[in-house]
């Protein structure tokens, strides 16, 4: 793996590049281009508080404690750290099925194709974290949060995600060449993670709840728990993720990366030969 890390360190100038033209190949016929990337978790942020923070908003009021007056910022701080996880997933799982002629006459690790859409993905969540800090200034002005040294949690969260992503991405992408079946499997898994992941909702809404005591640790086992912790808790310091779940967090997703790139390595040879 240090070796592989070494390689693709090397050809660092060739992800930069087929993350430059993956974006322009992606807006190239839109109007709005690079617009579309906030404007889409921003309409999704008002449809989720227009049902959570308007219709139901007594019920979410309970749960959400210091969140509640400032709800629409607790909303966007997800979806734009969701918007990143499913697109990035999404787009990685056929990163080597859609550039098959590329990928067999550059000179290139493979690797730089899934990690390439996770990182062009990732330019996207950064876009509009301009927007989220505007939000929060406001809230701030009214007293409505009180950001500090959890500020802090922006590059953790950030750092985090992005070792989870280029995990999942090599072995999604990896095994997607052999059974086209995952494609059409994570469409089905994303929208399930984004349910079973606190991105609308807080944490404390499951922990209080009345399930299983078994059901509630295989929840918390998932590293976009407290992925998604670290998110909200650059506003809401009480979000903060516990020792238990962060360090289930940060070992899962280091886990995750070991296995998509051994997966991805010990594959490479089929996946070429079918490609």
């Amino acid at each position: 793996m240090t070796s592989g890390v070494a390689a693709l360190w090397s050809h660092r100038n060739s992800l930069r590049i087929l993350v430059r033209r993956d974006l322009a190949v992606k807006y190239q016929q839109s109007v709005l281009g690079y617009f579309w990337s906030l404007i889409e978790p921003l309409g999704m942020g008002a449809i989720y508080w227009f049902v959570f923070g308007v219709l139901y908003s007594r019920d979410t009021g309970r749960h959400l404690g210091e969140a509640a007056g400032s709800y629409p910022l607790f909303l966007i701080t997800g979806i734009f750290a969701w918007m990143w996880t499913s697109s990035a997933l999404s787009e990685a799982t056929n990163a080597l099925t859609g550039q098959s002629r590329l990928i067999t006459t550059m000179n290139v690790p493979r690797q730089v194709f899934p990690i390439g859409r996770v990182t062009g993905r990732f330019a996207e969540y950064a876009a509009g974290l301009p927007i989220l800090i505007a939000i929060a200034v406001v809230y701030a002005a009214h007293g409505r949060i009180h950001p500090g040294w959890s500020l802090l949690s922006l590059p953790l969260a950030v750092a985090v995600q992005a070792v989870l992503l280029t995990g999942l991405a090599l072995l999604l992408s990896a095994w997607n060449v052999l059974m086209r079946d995952v494609e059409r499997l994570m469409r089905l898994i994303i929208r399930v993670l984004f349910y079973a992941t606190p991105i609308i909702y807080p944490l404390s809404l499951v922990r209080e709840s009345g399930l299983p005591g078994w059901l509630k640790v295989v929840y918390e086992l998932n590293p976009l728990v407290g992925i998604f912790q670290l998110h909200h808790a650059i506003w809401y310091p009480d979000e903060f993720p516990d020792a238990r779940l962060l360090v289930t967090t940060i070992v899962g997703s280091l886990l995750v990366l070991a296995a998509g790139w051994w997966s991805f390595r010990r594959l490479e040879p089929a996946v070429l030969k079918e490609l």
